[in-house]
């Protein structure tokens, strides 16, 4: 296998941290997950891209919030949560920070477009398929980065079974995927959200994702623009 990287403890701590981050940028807000991520610590430290400079600040935030909630999750610091997400990231016409690639790329802020569509055909190449296909774009942040974890988990797979061709394969699409996706907008969305976030909570899951996905650009060779 491919060396001298650890590629193990690469795709293990990809699929969780980019499960984790994909879980709070995409579903509904779950007061007593939440509680969960507190109580166990999750923000103390991260097995991935823990070098990576906006992870440790998006830690510093996470954890400077968690320790606010340590007693417990209160009724208002979760409507502060759903406040802050829906400020952000709903609505109907233009919201502050977009959670739609597409939007990114057209004029008129416009979803369902092209990118969408590639988005899909990615998706589909790997057996996945969004759960309201046609209704919602399939470009939305949360899935784009639960796709990462997918990607590492069939590396993982892969590494488990010995088998160098579908190992390779899952590299290369995770390098392929970052370059014509995530990379040409991600910035782009972390700008918005930093500017328009309001809970030390938003603030440290952005900064936590778009570090984790530098690392994994710089573990696949991706090209990682110029901000």
């Amino acid at each position: 296998m491919t060396e001298p990287t650890n590629w193990e403890a690469v795709l293990l701590g990809e699929k969780l941290v980019f499960t984790l981050c994909g879980r709070i940028l995409y579903e509904e807000l779950d007061r007593a997950w939440l509680q969960t991520l507190i109580d166990d610590d999750v923000f103390s430290d991260v097995p991935f891209s823990e070098g990576q400079e906006r992870v440790q600040e998006g830690l510093k935030y996470l954890n400077a919030w968690a320790n606010q909630n340590k007693s417990g999750l209160s009724e208002q610091s979760f409507l502060d949560l759903q406040t802050d997400y829906a400020h952000m990231f709903l609505g109907i016409g233009k919201v502050p920070v977009p959670v739609w690639e597409s939007v990114y790329f057209s004029d008129a802020a416009l979803v369902f477009q092209a990118q969408t569509l590639d988005v899909r055909n990615w998706y589909r190449r790997f057996h996945l398929e969004v759960e309201k296909l046609h209704q919602e774009p399939d470009d939305h942040i949360g899935l784009e980065l639960q796709f990462i974890a997918h990607l590492a988990g069939l590396g993982l797979e892969a590494l488990d079974k010995q088998d160098e061709t579908m190992f390779q394969e899952t590299i290369t699409a995770q390098r392929d995927f970052l370059n014509k996706h995530l990379l040409k907008w991600i910035f782009k969305w972390e700008k918005l959200l930093l500017k328009h976030a309001r809970t030390d909570f938003y603030k440290g899951v952005g900064l936590l994702a778009v570090g984790a996905i530098i690392e994994s650009a710089q573990q696949v060779d991706a090209l990682i623009p110029m901000e």
